[in-house]
């Protein structure tokens, strides 16, 4: 599952009214430092202009109509060996800050995923910043990591259909020798066709990892004129946090990392981590159902797993029809339920379609597995899970052994019953296994020497990236640790005063909150 991909911030649609501002163009030299041979990225010109021509999904679309909004492309490397080489462009977006006599600079953000749009992110903080020091005293910046949204290339793998048939086609249940290696070919079918879409083939698939987005970020940095980077990561934006605070660690100003992904865990330690974190969450969320009056799993909290694998294990061979030709599938209706188990203002509607597929119906829950899968009502994906799938596979070694893979299914089945699909666990390799370049980070403690204090914000009943992670990244980036008690995927700029008051004053003026400092949900 691409379980951090429902971090993604909600997108804004609203329209201040205002004119749309003419073209602009920006130029100055490189501002900090400049690696050899990249001064004429970090210090190119950004022509700035209306945003909406940059979109290229609905959620962007809905964003992108805001008038107080600049959008840019920005040139880097394809490869920064080769800075002589092709270049690729980024998409970037720009609020400016509303007072800025008191300007303190860019404050950068990325949404997580990997995939996910930054520019859309951005564009959907402004109004929650726009009456606080954030809004007032900086410029919010979101841009769209290499390979994502408004970016050139674009990462393409599937079409619209084929990931419609993808998603309906519950071949990953199946353990037998048939079943594996009925999955291998499909993965490795999927590796391929990700090589031959994308523009540049394997060259671009090679880049596209996070320690190149880092170096982007800093490229970014330069160009924007801030000689050190203020920057606020969710979930797997804190990795891309942390990645550049090991490269680029004196260029730091200050980082908020949300979420936090542990840098120092292998795919199979993070899978089983996660499965953790979705089985917590999933108790509490049968704690909450189980005191309505209209509980899809009953009133005893303790029998939930049973209810909830009752209502879905017969979807693996009875499909429940949601209407234009599609089915809910046992992926759909699992997918359907991880994605309401990031915020808990989805919970009723993972009960009301619970319900419904009580009495064979599936629209609800098949309207939350699109959401995750960013399908629109028109039938339409948007790239991010083919991104995620992208990235994933270059920045994490690749696990080929079958005893590994299937040690790790099981263990996740363990933590994460509710998942369990009540057939023996499968040991197919996965796209990465066929991935058709090499990856280029390994798990590690970041080395940060230099780093200024950072801020990571940890939740403690978080289901995509579990509490403890939060713990690791805060003491291998000797930075601090905020405490959020909530069940919940991120929590900074999403209405907890607590959270919200210690994140501002950190990034404002570089308070960080004192060892041990909690704050309670509501």
């Amino acid at each position: 599952m691409a379980g951090l991909l429902g971090g993604t911030l909600a997108a804004c649609s609203s329209n201040t009214g205002q004119t749309v501002p003419s073209p602009t163009t920006e130029s100055h030299p490189p501002v900090g430092p400049v690696p050899t041979g990249l001064a004429r990225f970090y210090g190119q010109s950004m022509t700035w202009a209306e945003c909406a021509p940059y979109a290229t999904s609905d959620d962007a679309q809905s964003a992108f109509r805001r008038s107080d909004i600049q959008c840019a492309r920005l040139t880097v490397p394809l490869d920064y060996d080769k800075p002589g080489g092709q270049t690729i462009t980024l998409g970037v977006l720009r609020h400016k800050a509303s007072e800025p006599d008191d300007r303190v600079g860019s404050l950068v953000v990325n949404p997580g995923g990997p995939g996910a749009s930054g520019m859309v992110a951005a564009a959907g903080l402004i109004d929650q910043v726009k009456n606080n020091d954030l809004g007032k005293r900086f410029d919010l910046v979101g841009f769209d990591p290499r390979g994502i949204g408004a970016s050139e290339p674009q990462i393409r793998c599937l079409t619209d259909s084929e990931r419609d048939a993808d998603r309906a086609d519950d071949s990953e249940t199946d353990g037998t020798p048939a079943g594996i290696a009925k999955q291998e070919t499909q993965e490795k079918d999927f590796a391929a066709k990700c090589a031959q879409r994308t523009k540049l083939g394997d060259d671009m698939l090679e880049h596209v990892g996070t320690r190149d987005a880092a170096k982007d970020l800093d490229v970014l940095r330069s160009v924007l004129g801030d000689e050190k980077l203020t920057y606020l990561g969710y979930s797997y934006g804190t990795l891309l946090g942390s990645t550049y605070a090991e490269d680029f660690p004196r260029n730091v100003r200050a980082l908020v990392l949300d979420g936090a992904v542990d840098p120092t865990q292998d795919p199979e330690d993070s899978l089983v981590a996660q499965g953790q974190g979705f089985g917590v969450a999933f108790g509490e969320f049968a704690k909450w159902c189980a005191a309505q009056q209209d509980c899809a799993l009953g009133t005893n909290p303790a029998a939930a797993t049973k209810a909830f694998q009752d209502l879905t294990r017969p979807l693996i061979d009875f499909p429940v029809p949601v209407g234009d030709g599609r089915k809910l599938s046992y992926e759909d209706a699992t997918t359907g339920a991880i994605q309401a188990l990031y915020q808990q203002n989805l919970w009723e509607y993972l009960n009301t379609g619970l319900n419904e597929l009580r009495n064979q119906r599936g629209a609800t829950l098949e309207k939350l597995a699109d959401i995750y899968n960013e399908r629109g009502p028109d039938g339409r994906y948007d790239t991010t899970q083919d991104a995620f799938t992208a990235i994933r596979c270059v920045d994490d070694p690749r696990v080929t052994d079958p005893k590994a893979i299937l040690d790790a299914q099981q263990k996740y089945e363990q933590v994460a019953p509710f998942l369990d699909d009540g057939r023996p666990a499968s040991s197919a390799r996965d796209a990465c296994a066929f991935w058709p370049v090499p990856n280029t980070m390994t798990p590690h403690e970041p080395q940060v020497e230099g780093l200024p204090k950072t801020l990571t914000i940890s939740t403690t009943n978080d289901p995509a990236t579990p509490y403890q992670a939060g713990v690791n990244l805060a003491k291998a980036l000797k930075g601090a640790l905020l405490t959020f008690e909530g069940t919940q995927h991120t929590a900074f700029l999403q209405g907890n005063a607590c959270v919200d008051k210690a994140g501002i004053a950190y990034l404002v003026d570089g308070t960080a909150p004192a060892d041990g400092t909690r704050c309670a949900g509501s």
